[in-house]
């Protein structure tokens, strides 16, 4: 499960990280992004790496309309060829989407916990995902295309398995062509991709509750807390 995350960076940081071209605008750095919230990722196309904007939570080019995105701001690894939403996307519009670090909630005897979690030596997560294209059905045909996203998770390594039993998928830059390449229809090959990272990879702490209000979007969330 991935339902909060930080971003910080600017359109030409993700292209400059990517080795990719800027087609979007700069976001509003976040430290609380929240489904159906504009996010950047990652494609390719005609040959050129392309920093996008989404909209966090996959519509479904065959749906009536936009509100079942915010039920789909995940989809599980082990499915990803079976669920009708997602297998034909898998194969052709797969996407990068970089993040700071991520939230998590750990259950304790006080309650649940709010933890930070984010790469160890201080680099951008970049986690695997799909993308759609969607057309309002009631709009004219002149109307723009909306894009959105949805967020891969598989099982949790040994670091996540005490907070929870989901992670997001998350690649290294040797991985991202073959992820990104949409002539790459090696089902296997992708799915060989999504597995837990190595423990090593990320560390955590624990934060404020004031995470919890998706209107607190400030970089004092991200701040460690005594857990009490």
């Amino acid at each position: 499960m991935c339902g909060r995350f930080v971003a910080t960076q600017s359109a030409d940081q993700v292209a400059q990280f990517f080795g990719a071209v800027a087609h979007a605008p700069d976001p509003q750095a976040s430290y609380n992004v929240a489904p159906t919230n504009d996010v950047l990722g990652v494609v390719e196309a005609q040959g050129e790496r392309r920093v996008e904007s989404f909209r966090w939570g996959l519509v479904p080019s065959w749906a009536k309309d936009m509100s079942i995105g915010s039920r789909m701001i995940n989809a599980r690894a082990e499915t990803l060829t079976e669920k009708p939403s997602f297998k034909g996307l898998f194969r052709k519009r797969r996407v990068l989407v970089p993040m700071d670090g991520f939230y998590e909630w750990k259950a304790g005897p006080a309650g649940k916990t709010p933890m930070y979690i984010h790469r160890a030596d201080g680099t951008p997560l970049v986690v695997a995902g799909l993308w759609s294209a969607w057309h309002d059905p009631a709009a004219p045909a002149s109307a723009p295309w909306l894009h959105t996203c949805t967020l891969i998770t598989t099982s949790a390594n040994s670091v996540m398995a005490p907070v929870h039993d989901r992670m997001p998928v998350l690649l290294e830059p040797d991985q991202w062509g073959a992820w990104l390449d949409p002539d790459n229809d090696d089902v296997g090959g992708l799915q060989h991709l999504l597995r837990p990272c190595a423990d090593h990879v990320l560390t955590m702490h624990p934060v404020s509750t004031l995470v919890n209000q998706v209107r607190n979007k400030g970089p004092e969330l991200i701040g460690r807390t005594d857990p009490g």
